[in-house]
């Protein structure tokens, strides 16, 4: 060694750069982690601090929440490639460090990002959040995944599909292998549906409005946000898309309650209970299950149209709070209570049409809520059960001889379906209540691909909406 080298002098320490998108992306991940909360719900109040700083604009809030819905969504896929480049099992890396990796493969593998930037943006990252020892450690791993693109690690780390299929499918597009069993058994079966849904599962969703009717139109809508940023909706006459996302709560119209966020899946069960043929009168509708309030507001202003009157219940408080703001200025008699469906304060047979969007797994909301597939189990639909048979029990009990029940869920696994409603016409687990299947497809006209009926089923590759699940019973005795 040279006397020039030997007395070189050490570089001085330089402080990591901090980057407040992927600053506030970590605190996201870590929210949706550490607290089991939902990124829809902790992300726009973070965005909302972040943008009162002058330094934080609208390409910095599309940044942030790609990276982190991007990064929960491909989670399975991340995790299977992070594990594939460590020397130890995942469960052994600490969690902050395993969302960091995750963030820094999601732009090296989902995004445009370069590879340097991505790279180089993570270790920062890192080094202000983990430490600069352990951002060695992000920064050597990233660079093993850098070496390839997605493709090529899909065909290292996925199985081989003729080899276990569900795995295979599982890994490629990152669901829970028993949430791909459940898609693939309600699909019925054919390789192409299931890649398709599963496909649709990780893409972004649309931000749908509903206008509701008697305060506001879809064409009131197009005027105000301007042609160019709205598309109509695909099958509800009360839909309007908007084309370059954004965020809903800044129009006015849905801040003063005109118009609500709300998928066209939702907005189909609402019409379609609505709609259902029914004899003798048409004065009482009951929501069972109201909270948050989206389909409520809809059914409402439907029914006040026709004069009649909507009583919405919501057993949680707070729940039975968010349903009253969405219901405040429409029009027509409506009311609010806290009471629980299952044991409810109403009468017997008194209503002419009753809706009871059931509590259930949400599998049917991947897109919306793609953290939901990683805390799932099977054992929750054991939990969800009997209070989904419940619920409909008493559903039926409280609509009148002629009266139509709706019975909706927001998943299609046939055990929150069609299971459901066939156990309680049977009088499986409890009394029968005597009723018949309304055929639901002809009450959705123009939405294709509804299946044998009499229920319908959703999806989101094939109607681009939540995989929402309608069954509507008419009582007969």
């Amino acid at each position: 060694m040279s006397e020039q080298s030997r007395h070189r002098p050490a570089k001085p320490y330089r402080r990591p750069k901090k980057d407040p998108v992927r600053i506030l992306a970590f605190e996201a991940l870590r929210a949706v982690d550490e607290r089991d909360a939902y990124a829809n719900l902790v992300l726009p109040p973070l965005l909302k601090k972040a943008r009162e700083k002058d330094d934080f604009d609208g390409r910095d809030a599309a940044l942030a929440t790609e990276l982190v819905y991007g990064t929960l969504r491909r989670q399975g896929t991340y995790d299977a490639i992070i594990a594939a480049c460590i020397d130890r099992p995942l469960r052994e890396v600490d969690p902050p460090v395993l969302d960091v990796l995750a963030l820094g493969a999601h732009q090296l593998l989902g995004t445009r990002i370069p590879t340097h930037a991505a790279v180089s943006a993570s270790v920062e990252l890192a080094r202000v959040v983990l430490g600069d020892g352990r951002a060695k450690f992000v920064n050597a791993v990233l660079r093993k995944i850098s070496q390839h693109d997605m493709g090529a690690w899909l065909e290292k780390v996925a199985p081989p599909y003729d080899e276990d299929a569900e795995d295979h499918l599982a890994v490629v597009h990152s669901h829970p292998r028993w949430v791909v069993s459940a898609l693939w058994d309600s699909l019925g079966g054919g390789r192409a549906g299931i890649e398709d849904l599963l496909e649709a599962d990780n893409e972004r969703p649309e931000v749908t409005l509903v206008a509701r009717p008697g305060r506001s139109t879809t064409g009131e809508l197009t005027d105000l946000l301007g042609e160019d940023s709205v598309l109509p909706g695909r099958w509800s006459p009360y839909a309007v898309r908007l084309a370059e996302g954004g965020e809903p709560g800044a129009i006015e119209a849905v801040r003063d309650g005109r118009a609500g966020v709300q998928d066209e899946g939702s907005q189909l069960v609402a019409i379609a209970l609505a709609d259902a043929p029914l004899e003798g009168s048409d004065e009482r509708w009951l929501d069972g299950c109201a909270g948050p309030g989206g389909k409520a507001a809809l059914l409402g202003a439907l029914a006040a149209g026709r004069g009649a009157s909507l009583l919405a219940a919501e057993k949680q408080p707070h729940r039975a709070r968010l349903v009253e703001r969405a219901l405040a200025g429409n029009p027509g008699p409506y009311q609010v209570i806290a009471a629980d469906g299952t044991r409810p304060p109403w009468r017997e047979g008194v209503f002419d049409r009753v809706l009871v969007d059931v509590p259930c797994s949400g599998l049917g909301a991947l897109r919306r809520r793609p953290e939901a597939r990683w805390r799932r189990r099977p054992s929750d639909l054991e939990g969800f059960a009997p209070l989904q048979r419940e619920l409909l029990r008493e559903a039926l009990k409280a609509v009148r001889v002629g009266g139509v029940v709706g019975y909706a869920t927001c998943s299609p696994h046939l055990a929150e379906t069609r299971v459901v409603v066939e156990d309680v016409l049977r009088g499986r687990g409890g009394p029968a209540v005597e009723a018949e299947w309304v055929d639901a497809r002809p009450l959705m006209p123009g939405v294709p691909a509804l299946g044998d009926g009499p229920d319908v089923q959703l999806w989101p590759h094939l109607h681009g909406t939540d995989a929402m699940y309608l069954a509507l019973l008419r009582r007969t005795a």
